[in-house]
């Protein structure tokens, strides 16, 4: 049907008679000659339509409305110099339409423009409901683009280098895993049910036992949890699994791996090697395991500067088990006023959107005075003073933002206040400008956090992790005591304050195995059920393997400059987990849940009528 794609004429097609198919980008009527720009895959082209040349092909120019899917027949020609348009690949060029034939005629009104000359804010309900225009836009072309471009960057990474794609099951069995399960019920096995999987973690360290060596795949993972911007229901990992490597070869190979994707689609050399973080450092310096390390404003822990002063709310903290942490921000005495900061404020606001009651501050004025509540002001000693600035690197302008209590929720504010702050200072450019990459790969991760309200051990990560063997000890009989305390040998990749991937070695000795599902709270009887296929394949002679998993929709998001991973998916969910275009999820006939043995138990809430 066509010769050429748009975008691709150029000079040197001067003179050939070619064939088009497109989209009417948009049409233009310049008193007896029409202009119509037309796009397809490959870009746009202006089509020139001349009465005298073509009296047929104008006719029907005359009554084309945008979004028309037109097949062209015509002779590219030089455009005049008067008309060259730089911003315009094709822009040299135009074709002189000696057809036009229309394919496809638009019926009723678009629901919003789709020309590259009209890529306006369009609410996201209406693009998510309407994706197949929403796709013809460049924004969203684009962006499947690029994401088709980091997955062949991956693949031709990793076949260079060995690893051979293998698929995993999507219908297996409900593992605990930490999110809830998408569960399927089985027609054939009556009163029995598959899970989705989270992740192919299982099967990928079984295809270790099964001597692949070097894995990967381009997983589709389905978590049922709440969502947010860099969440969605159904996701794709880039999944990766090697035998016989240690950690560091492990991260080297990554490293290897992103610097590749990142030279293939946007011709960036990374700095090597990735600056390394404990966990324990990550936390103490940015209160969150993964950092965003493009700007300063680091937190800086003075609890034993203040865990004797008289303001309570900072003595009590530390005497109760807690911190008290700093954050100091440069001009922040100019650029926050006291407003900003008390309740009411946007400031006070994050702070309290992360747990916080709210927030102290000291005002750094010239001379090193500080300018505060009477409560700080007078309860703290010069000494005490000349160490708080000393130690926070405050200087005259300076704004020191405070945080008291369990270490925990300090943290947590702060490093939201941080952010947020980073944003509203400047300090980092808008998500589509960005072109600092500071990649940190974090280290050291504890194996388990204990779950006070459960009042047991939960993995960090996940039970299949290995320990760092310096803490666990050689001595079977002590892992019980050990393991609570130990460190994993645990990685994640963080890419400008977002998590990009994480893994670890795993674990290939099956008494351990069963001693940390024991440590998470799982008995023996029941880590048998769930997970014998698991013991009795590390029983055959498992090799050391571990691996990583990169969080696809992500990657792209952060290269194609995205704010959320919608717009890096082809047919995404909203917040809601629904698809507005096909508005599922649905529901199905009773035939089908007889057919599957299951009843459906809910009752609306706003049906009130029984009431």
């Amino acid at each position: 049907m066509r010769s050429n794609g748009c975008g691709d004429l150029r000079e040197q097609n001067i003179n050939q008679q070619v064939q088009l198919c497109g989209w009417v980008d948009r049409r233009r009527d310049h008193g007896g000659v029409i202009f119509i720009d037309l796009r397809d895959r490959s870009g746009t082209v202006q089509i020139t339509v001349d009465p005298d040349l073509g009296a047929e092909a104008f006719a029907v120019a005359e009554h084309l409305r945008s979004e028309t899917v037109l097949q062209v027949a015509g002779k590219v020609r030089a455009r005049p110099a008067e008309s060259l348009n730089n911003k315009l690949a094709t822009g040299a060029v135009e074709v002189l339409a000696s057809g036009i034939t229309v394919l496809n005629s638009v019926k009723g009104n678009l629901p919003f423009p789709v020309s590259v000359h009209d890529e306006e804010n369009t609410r996201e309900e209406l693009r998510l409901r309407h994706r197949y225009l929403d796709l013809r836009r460049k924004r969203m072309n684009d962006n499947l683009r690029l994401r088709a471009q980091t997955i062949q960057a991956a693949r031709r990474f990793l076949e260079n280098e060995g690893f051979i794609e293998v698929e995993t099951p999507v219908l297996t069995r409900s593992t605990p895993e930490g999110a809830r399960d998408y569960v399927l019920p089985s027609r054939v096995c009556g009163g029995d049910w598959f899970a989705l999987p989270q992740s192919p973690q299982l099967f990928k360290q079984l295809l270790m036992v099964g001597g692949i060596e070097r894995y990967y795949q381009v997983a589709r993972c389905f978590r049922d949890e709440d969502l947010r911007a860099d969440r969605q229901p159904e996701f794709t990992q880039l999944d990766i699994e090697m035998s016989f490597m240690d950690q560091e070869q492990i991260l080297e190979i990554n490293e290897s791996l992103i610097c590749a994707i990142w030279k293939a689609v946007k011709g960036i050399e990374l700095p090597r090697p990735f600056p390394r973080m404990t966990w324990q450092d990550a936390m103490e310096r940015y209160g969150t395991d993964r950092p965003d390390t493009r700007y300063g404003m680091e937190l800086t822990n003075v609890s034993d500067i203040v865990q004797d002063m008289g303001f309570k709310v900072f003595s009590g903290a530390v005497k109760s088990g807690g911190s008290v942490k700093c954050i100091a921000v440069p001009g922040g005495n100019d650029a926050l006023s006291n407003v900003r900061i008390k309740p009411g404020g946007d400031v006070f606001s994050e702070a309290q959107a992360a747990g916080a009651g709210g927030l102290a501050f000291i005002r750094v004025r010239d001379g090193g005075e500080i300018d505060t509540i009477g409560a700080i002001k007078d309860n703290l000693s010069e000494d005490q003073k000349e160490e708080l600035l000393s130690r926070t690197g405050a200087e005259p302008g300076t704004l020191l933002l405070f945080g008291a209590g369990d270490t925990a929720s300090v943290n947590k504010a702060l490093d939201r206040v941080r952010q947020y702050l980073a944003k509203e200072l400047g300090m980092v450019k808008p998500d589509r400008d960005n072109d600092p990459w500071n990649f940190l790969w974090v280290v050291d991760f504890p194996m388990f956090e204990f779950n006070s309200d459960e009042n047991r051990y939960e993995a960090l990560h996940h039970p299949f992790c290995a320990p760092n063997v310096e803490d666990l000890g050689s001595d079977a009989s002590q892992w019980a005591d050990t393991l609570p305390g130990a460190r994993a040998q645990a990685y994640d990749l963080v890419l400008n304050g977002l998590e990009l991937g994480g893994g670890s070695l795993r674990i290939h000795d099956s008494a351990l195995q069963r001693q940390v599902l024991q440590t998470v709270g799982l008995p023996l009887e029941q880590a048998q059920e769930q997970f014998g296929f698991l013991m009795d394949a590390l029983d055959v002679g498992a090799p050391p393997h571990g691996g990583l998993a990169f969080g696809l929709d992500r990657m792209v998001m952060l290269l194609a400059g995205e704010e959320s991973i919608r717009d890096t998916i082809a047919f995404p969910k909203t917040q809601q987990a629904r698809c507005l275009m096909t508005n599922a999820p649905g529901g199905v006939a009773d035939k089908q849940l007889d057919e599957l043995h299951v009843t459906s138990t809910w009752v609306d809430p706003s049906d009130d009528s029984e009431g």
